[in-house]
């Protein structure tokens, strides 16, 4: 049988970036033999025949279309399925479950289909994003389509495919203009990618059978654990730049449209502030906003950390861990956006916690925002 909820990975990448040819290889290894492949049949057979003769009951082929769109029912409903035959008996045992998108997909609505159903939420969780990058034509790419600045940007993973055909100078320079988009996420080559470095993205840690928070937010990747000082005590924003010129990417204003917002306090906060504070960020810029990670001190209930993840307008529902995993507490928010305006976010915080932040040029607007009376 399965131990729910059954973990969700969702694998995407823009198109020709190999993605079947990686997921073929994955799935020999043992440590899959239980998994259950949710494919996109556009155009090519999307899995070698011979693995989907030797797991029929394991692989199912949705019809021809943009899966994240014009059959994001049948994703629902497949999903379902899935649990009703290993309830029923018809599937022995269930591990994991992958999800491979299209290459035009932008991965947010399939994120919000595991998340956002009250059914299925119980049954799944969704482990990571991996997302694939060629090479050779990635850059074109994030500079053209919007869909692959997306697909970058709420990856867990990063995985850079055609490696061996591009020069070493156009790989350096992708990898980090990756990390620029995407801080929190780590960044391999194809070759060195296998089941370990892929999965198990969330925040439940196998390796150490306990919550890793900081794994969790990527501040790992993005050496987001330090001490905030001044105006960073109270956030922080990726979006390439450091003050004088950026990181060299500076014709990629493509990019640009991408921030990672870090948002760290060092005390607890009030439950009807952080509603108020997501209510105001999902119904005023709910489309901009690509996920949201977060780890949260109550004030009401210090002893327990609330975890929050939510792609766009929807939220997954909050949980509380039994305990703090380590000493550090306090509230940790990630929030990956597009098109976000200005320091909206920065600002909404700030008002969250009672603490404007330096730059704010309109000191009583918080303060008679609503969010700063229920944060104090």
């Amino acid at each position: 049988m399965a131990a729910f909820p059954i973990p969700v990975t969702v694998l995407t990448g823009f198109l020709g970036a190999g993605k079947t040819t990686l997921l073929n290889r994955l799935l020999k290894d043992p440590a899959l033999a239980d998994t259950a492949v949710i494919i996109n049949e556009y155009g090519d057979v999307a899995i070698d025949h011979l693995l989907v003769e030797q797991a029929s009951d394991g692989i199912i082929q949705l019809s021809d279309g943009c899966l994240c769109c014009t059959v994001r029912g049948e994703l629902v409903d497949t999903l379902a399925d899935l649990v009703d035959r290993l309830q029923t008996g018809r599937i022995e045992r269930l591990a994991r479950v992958v999800i491979e998108t299209t290459g035009l997909a932008d991965p947010a609505p399939v994120m919000q289909s595991i998340m956002g159903h009250p059914v299925l939420v119980q049954a799944f969780r969704l482990d990571g994003v991996v997302t694939l990058v060629d090479a050779v034509n990635g850059a074109a790419n994030l500079d053209v389509h919007v869909e692959a600045l997306k697909q970058a940007a709420v990856a867990d993973r990063l995985v850079l495919t055609k490696t061996d055909i591009a020069d070493e100078k156009t790989v350096d320079a992708l990898k980090a203009r990756l990390h620029d988009i995407n801080p929190g996420a780590r960044v391999l080559e194809v070759q060195d990618a296998n089941v370990a470095d892929l999965f198990d993205c969330g925040l439940y840690n196998p390796a150490t059978k306990s919550a890793d928070v900081r794994r969790w937010l990527g501040e790992a990747e993005a050496h987001a654990d330090h001490d905030h000082h001044d105006h960073d005590d109270h956030h922080h924003d990726h979006d390439g730049h450091d003050g004088h010129g950026g990181h060299g990417h500076d014709h990629h204003h493509h990019d640009e449209r991408v921030k990672t917002h870090s948002l760290v306090h060092d005390g607890p906060v009030a439950y009807a502030a952080i509603e108020m504070f997501l209510d105001l960020l999902r119904s005023a810029h709910g489309d901009r906003l690509l996920r949201m990670k977060g780890v949260i001190e109550l004030r009401e209930d210090p002893s327990r950390p609330l975890v929050i993840h939510g792609v766009q307008r929807l939220l997954h529902p909050p949980a509380r861990l039994p305990a703090w995993p380590d000493d550090r507490r306090g509230t940790r928010l990630v929030l990956i956006t597009l098109d976000m305006p200005g320091d909206y976010v920065a600002r909404l915080f700030s008002a969250l916690t009672d603490r404007p932040a330096v730059d704010t040029p309109d000191r009583a607007a918080l303060e008679n925002n609503p969010l700063a009376i229920a944060g104090r």
